[in-house]
């Protein structure tokens, strides 16, 4: 049982919140009785039963609120937009050369960012800076968003008219599991010690022992964190 759910938290956090609580709460099988003085979360949180201290009112409404749909507008832009990402993401390194950024909006306000470069040879691209606002995290737009950028890629609808499939690299475990649950990815690295410190020179090195007791230097990407990479094949995978 919680009580005052959601009642002193901003109302765009709180509906969200609550599709996010919600979503998590049922893939557990747990079950709970959230007490509210707002009726904003009750179609996000798509409850079984709603009682109205107010009114005396009992519904039982298991299968008849369905959460309001999110409407994404997707942007090709360029960098002017990250200074209002910036501070949610977990880097401070350098901007990607060359790269194509997206903005998603919902309605008039910025959702989420990502921007998109190549490998040498235009052989895949690459996706980094994926941010999502904190008020809009935990209600499916971070990967619809992902998805349908890369799509854009895998069609051909890029700078270069030319078709391409994308790499994706995080360090979240959520996003993580998410796209290994998706047929539109397929993993293809997990790096839990990062990049080896003889390419990686503005890094820190560090050292581990090998099997046969000598030491290795292995780093960590740069960035101190195991990173996980995925591989978008797009709907014809699916």
């Amino acid at each position: 049982m919680i009580d005052e759910f959601t009642s002193v938290v901003d109302r765009q956090i709180a509906r969200i919140g609550a599709s996010a609580f919600a979503k998590a709460w049922r893939r557990t099988g747990g079950r709970a009785v959230l007490l509210s003085c707002h009726y904003d979360i009750i179609d996000w949180l798509a409850p079984d039963w709603v009682f109205d201290t107010a009114t005396g009112d009992f519904r039982w409404t298991r299968g008849c609120l369905q959460r309001p749909r999110i409407d994404l507008d997707i942007f090709q832009t360029n960098w002017r937009f990250w200074p209002l990402f910036e501070p949610h993401h977990y880097l401070r390194v350098p901007l990607m050369v060359a790269a194509t950024n997206y903005v998603g909006f919902v309605g008039d306000q910025p959702v989420a960012h990502v921007a998109v470069s190549t490998l040498a040879g235009l052989r895949e691209a690459r996706a980094c800076r994926l941010v999502i606002l904190p008020e809009w995290q935990g209600a499916g737009v971070g990967l619809r968003f992902l998805n349908a950028v890369c799509a854009l890629w895998r069609r051909g609808e890029n700078r270069y008219g030319k078709p391409m499939r994308t790499l994706f690299h995080t360090s979240h475990p959520g996003l993580a599991a998410a796209l290994r649950r998706s047929p539109l990815w397929t993993q293809v690295s997990a790096k839990f010690y990062g990049e080896d410190k003889l390419r990686c020179h503005n890094s820190m090195v560090s050292s581990r022992q090998r099997l046969d007791g000598t030491w290795a230097a292995v780093g960590y990407g740069g960035h101190f964190r195991a990173v996980q990479g995925f591989r978008y094949l797009g709907e014809d995978a699916a």
